[in-house]
């Protein structure tokens, strides 16, 4: 049974981390022990110009280069920071799959711990796998989808890099009038954290969208609208959508030219809709929903609760445009493919408002407003 309680506790993980300007490195590993080296990564140490060795991006199945013409070299790190030894080095993976490495003794939230993901670089410049029972990258709960119905181009999904420095590093395109499956965490997960997302703008490249910007353009972490998901054992599935303060900070005189809203193929499992943001309607911090909130920075935000390992979609929209159906097509994109493989899959956008007992019944939808 849906509990109210459950969900706001539930909105802690789905809180974005503070937004830094600073990207420290790991400090120096000093635990005794560590998992099996990588020895199909071996590589020949190459020298800073402090005098450390490096460790070059591997090649394993599922994992993905990033930002490859930085000092990261592909790894999912600032584009400054390169993967030098005595530090984790962290990755990103393939859309709808998540990071299967970290350092099995940072276990909670907190700095430096929260930094210790990936692969562990060694001072002869191989990697050791701190995880050997765990793919490098595995599949997430395959409960929430991305679709673009904006008329804009391309959508980068940019989801932060945790455990890590919570750049938004790793990209999910999602085509024009197509679906691509996001990453949602179980508690399984690294200190059962959730996935967080920017949502750029249509038309802005993973290249420009999946990095730290500045703000003289709405998009990274200057983006309009950000969210998150995550699945508790119960097979619950919490989806957040929301303002990002760093926008509304800046740009909140401008409304952006395109929405966000969280559908439902089967709403009578879905708790918390009609959870949206539509430009045409909502001045800029102002979301429709029954129990929107507030959160960081004071930006605005709605969740929805899919039980029962049910599905949701995080659809973006052209302003004014919310109320409209959509047929998609579902895209499996595979990072270096030439031609995604495609299926056919309908996302409608009409929500209606389900009660507790999972019974249709009207409700009085709210714009709220929060002053940042």
């Amino acid at each position: 049974m849906f509990n109210k309680q459950n969900t706001i506790a539930s909105l802690l993980t789905l809180s974005l981390a503070e937004i830094a300007s600073a990207f420290p490195q790991a400090p120096e590993y000093a635990h005794s022990h560590l998992g099996k080296r990588d020895a199909s990564t071996t590589a020949t140490a190459t020298a800073t110009s402090t005098g450390g060795a490096t460790c070059a991006f591997p090649s394993h199945e599922g994992m993905v280069a990033v930002q490859t013409s930085g000092s990261n070299a592909g790894w999912a790190m600032h584009s400054d920071q390169a993967c030098t030894a005595g530090q984790w080095c962290p990755y990103a993976c393939e859309p709808g799959q998540l990071m299967g490495q970290w350092d099995p003794e940072a276990t909670s939230y907190t700095y430096p711990e929260s930094q210790y993901g990936g692969l562990y670089c060694n001072s002869d410049g191989s990697l050791t796998t701190p995880n050997s029972g765990n793919s490098y990258c595995y599949d997430g709960k395959g409960t929430v989808s991305a679709v673009n119905s904006a008329s804009g181009g391309d959508i980068a999904f940019c989801q932060t890099v945790l455990p890590g420095n919570e750049e938004m590093l790793i990209p999910t395109l999602v085509g024009s009038s197509s679906e691509q499956t996001l990453a949602v965490p179980g508690t399984d997960y690294w200190a059962s954290t959730a996935a967080h997302y920017y949502i750029n703008p249509p038309g802005v490249s993973v290249s420009d969208g999946c990095k730290w910007g500045d703000s003289s353009e709405p998009y990274g972490n200057w983006s309009p609208y950000v969210a998150g998901a995550n699945m508790d054992d119960n097979g619950n599935t919490y989806v957040k959508i929301g303002w990002n303060p760093i926008y509304v900070d800046t740009f909140g005189s401008t409304k952006p030219t395109f929405g966000v809203k969280i559908t439902c193929d089967d709403e009578s499992k879905c708790n918390g809709l009609q959870c949206s943001i539509d430009p045409s309607v909502q001045n800029v911090n102002e979301v429709s929903s029954p129990d929107g909130s507030s959160g960081a920075g004071g930006a605005t935000f709605c969740v929805v609760t899919a039980e029962d390992y049910a599905s949701a979609k995080i659809e973006v929209f052209d302003a004014g445009n919310s109320n409209s159906t959509s047929t998609v097509q579902k895209r499996e994109i595979h990072v270096g493919s030439a031609e995604p493989t495609t299926s056919s899959a309908n996302a409608t956008s009409e929500t209606t408002t389900q009660e507790h007992t999972h019974t249709t019944t009207t409700t009085q939808f709210v714009t709220v407003t929060v002053s940042a």
